[in-house]
């Protein structure tokens, strides 16, 4: 009996662990739970039908329970149809026996299905925000997904879910309506951490790759953070099109590559707060073109296009502020240079720090007289700060060439780049004729100093007697009030010419000079004054006297040979119109090639061989003009001298168009009309023997480059001539 129990049990105990081998690795086909699944889906959502063919019922030991499994199942959901790999439930070996039919898990392994629909059918178990944000945003794409569900005691999902699988060729809409494009990534789903890997997306033709991109819930936002890099792209003018700013737009065919770090939070409201992204940037070549005049009066080769390349930059963005480091080269017309520059943004303040070597470019300041030549080592350095207000604030510029120096140090310009102010400016260096400039311009509270043992204002003076505007305004400064005190021992009035001891004071009012009294001595101990008043009419009166007058008639370059004289100039000016008076005593003149030309034509050839040889000599001149504007209109200029007078009118068009007329008397028929006029010629001439009055009427018109000139021998001279020519002899002979 006991063999036979022994027996009996040794079966029992093979066939049971032959049944749970069986059942453990094969398992058993059967129809009976398909209600029983289908029961509990509808009790979740009465929407979803499931179809399901035969179910095989796995033994899972470890959890005493029993593995369903059923292959290639359909879900149907508004009439859509979403086809599955299989499904996979677990139901617990007790609850059999207590015929207690809830399911403990549910793991649903997907096909390829489109993203819209997997979205609809898990939002129908569970609607969480992120579900819905994912609803909002993908537009496209397909999806593959390994979903795993524990379910409670109430047959509800438990917090440990988790999903995982891939998205492929999904197209996204931004927040701010922009497209990504043809999205591909691996990613793993739990509760409250979203994670996403081996990711990459076009975004316009930027194909963007990432190794992971974290997404946490924290109930209320979102924090993400992640990785972003794109290889060596070239992006297109359409791409640059996108930000609005039309500085950026400036740029193009530019080729970059990224690596770029991040974490931002994302409210319930899908607003992005503090925002941290560090990048390292490589911008391998980018061309930037605007038509920027400015520049090029100081950059001769500019021609309004600048080419970077191989620029390394570090970027970091935290919170509210930005910080720029890079370093490359930076072209002026193919002509390399090398730029360092920092840049530091906190709300709408910006710090700025930049050295750009300045090495294979001419450079040029022509107010200064000063030129850098090509081939030549140079530094610029400039340190700042763009305030709020659009107001911009540089703490320090130094460019430095060789020995030459050029340092401003706070100073504030408008947003036109106009001075508002500034503390100091200290110049050193010698131009193009190699003198050297020394000076100093310190701010004394509201006033300034200029201070300096030598200084080149031959440019000054070249705008000052060619651009009415200039003498008048301070062009570079935005709305200057203050008083300038000047203290220079030697100043160069061109490349020959300088005065000693130039001392005085400017008072500016509204940017525009309100008094001036400037007094210095030329090296033969000849005086200089200028002076500018305004009356309370705020009619500007400059005067100008100079016992040396040749370094400012060789402004004009078609006078050459001038020697000897006194300059005394009147003038006043309101709103842009200007009547003043030149006056210019006993001088002598070699060479004036207009004169030359209508000597000769008048076949007046000794008085031309006069000039070209020992220079005519002139007792007086006097020229009375107006200007408006760009409209120079000689009323009179008359000019007398032993040899010949002349009178002219006419005006002088924008520097453009010249247009005169005048009487050219050679002296000796001056002295013989004048000999004719009973009583008077007799008083200032004496009786001579005459043989008729001659004189030369002639005009002159064109462009500068190609005057036309004529003459025509008059008989009988103009009253307003001789009456100017008795008022002149009459007065040579009371002094």
């Amino acid at each position: 009996m006991t063999k036979i129990t022994i027996k009996f049990f040794l079966y029992f105990l093979i066939i049971l662990i032959i049944s749970i081998f069986y059942l453990s690795y094969f398992g058993i086909k059967t129809e009976k739970f398909n209600n029983i699944i289908k029961d509990q889906i509808f009790k979740k959502n009465e929407k979803i039908n499931v179809n399901l063919k035969d179910i095989k019922i796995l033994l899972n030991l470890k959890k005493i329970s029993f593995n369903l499994i059923t292959k290639n199942p359909e879900i149907i959901y508004n009439r859509n149809k979403i086809s599955f790999n299989k499904i996979t439930t677990t139901f617990a070996l007790k609850n059999f026996f207590l015929k207690n039919f809830t399911l403990d898990n549910v793991n649903i392994l997907t096909k390829e299905t489109k993203i819209e629909d997997i979205i609809k059918i898990y939002s129908s178990f569970k609607n969480t925000p992120e579900i819905f944000i994912l609803k909002k945003i993908i537009k496209d794409g397909y999806l593959l997904a390994d979903i795993n569900l524990n379910f409670d005691g109430e047959g509800k999902i438990k917090q440990d879910y988790q999903i995982s699988g891939y998205v492929k060729k999904s197209t996204l809409k931004l927040l701010n309506k922009k497209l990504i494009n043809n999205l591909n990534f691996n990613y793993q789903i739990n509760y409250k951490n979203y994670l996403l890997s081996n990711l990459n997306f076009n975004f316009n033709e930027l194909k963007i790759l990432s190794q992971s991109i974290n997404i946490k819930n924290k109930e209320k936002y979102f924090l993400i953070d992640g990785n972003l890099k794109n290889d060596r792209t070239k992006i297109s003018a359409q791409l640059v099109s996108l930000f609005t700013e039309s500085s950026i737009q400036s740029f193009s065919n530019i080729d970059i590559s990224s690596k770029n770090n991040f974490q931002f939070k994302v409210n319930r409201q899908f607003k992005i707060k503090d925002l941290e992204v560090k990048s390292n940037i490589i911008l391998n070549k980018a061309n930037y073109k605007k038509d920027l005049p400015k520049l090029k009066e100081y950059l001769p080769k500019f021609n309004n296009f600048v080419e970077l390349e191989n620029h390394k930059i570090d970027l970091i963005i935290k919170k509210k502020k930005l910080f720029i480091k890079g370093k490359g080269n930076l072209s002026f017309d193919r002509t390399k240079e090398i730029i360092e520059y920092k840049l530091e943004k906190f709300n709408d303040n910006f710090n700025f720090k930049s050295l750009v070597t300045l090495n294979n470019n001419p450079i040029t300041i022509n107010f200064l007289n000063y030129k850098k030549k090509k081939n030549t080592k140079a530094n610029l350095e400039f340190e700042g700060r763009f305030i709020k207000n659009k107001k911009i604030f540089i703490k320090n510029i130094k460019f430095i060439e060789n020995k030459n120096k050029f340092i401003c140090e706070n100073l504030y310009l408008s947003e036109h780049f106009k001075f508002n102010s500034v503390d100091k400016i200290n110049l050193f260096f010698k131009n193009k004729q190699k003198q050297k400039t020394v000076i100093n311009l310190t701010k004394d509270k509201k006033n300034y100093k200029i201070v300096g043992k030598s200084f080149d204002a031959s440019k000054i003076i070249e705008s000052f007697f060619n651009d009415k505007n200039e003498k008048e305004s301070s062009s570079i400064f935005n709305n200057l009030n203050t008083t300038v005190n000047v203290d220079i021992d030697k100043t160069y009035l061109n490349n020959l010419s300088f005065i000693n001891e130039l001392s005085g004071f400017i008072i500016y009012k509204n940017n525009k000079i309100n008094k001036l009294d400037l007094k210095s001595t030329f090296p033969n101990n000849k005086k200089l004054t200028l002076t500018i008043n305004t009356s309370v009419n705020n009619e500007k009166i400059t005067t100008l006297f100079s016992g040396y007058p040749k370094p400012f008639v060789d402004q004009y370059k078609f006078i050459k040979g001038f020697e000897d004289g006194i300059l005394d100039f009147q003038s006043i000016s309101k709103d842009d119109i200007s009547n003043s008076v030149l006056k210019i005593d006993n001088f002598k003149v070699k060479e004036v090639p207009a004169l030359a030309k209508l000597l000769s034509l008048a076949s007046l050839q000794g008085i031309a061989d006069l000039l070209t040889g020992e220079g005519i000599r002139f007792t007086d001149f006097e020229m009375i003009f107006s200007n408006n504007k760009n409209l120079m209109t000689i009323k009179e200029l008359y000019a007398i001298g032993p040899a010949i007078s002349i009178m002219v009118d006419g005006y002088i068009s924008n520097k453009k168009l010249i247009s005169l007329r005048g009487t050219l008397v050679p002296a000796r028929t001056i002295n013989r009309t004048i000999a004719s006029i009973p009583i008077i010629g007799d008083l200032l001439v004496g009786k001579k023997p005459g043989e008729g009055i001659f004189g030369v009427s002639f005009k002159v018109k064109g462009i500068p480059k190609d005057l036309k000139t004529s003459v025509n021998p008059i008989k009988t001279l103009t009253p307003r001539f001789i009456t100017r020519t008795l008022e002149k002899i009459k007065k040579t002979k009371l002094n």
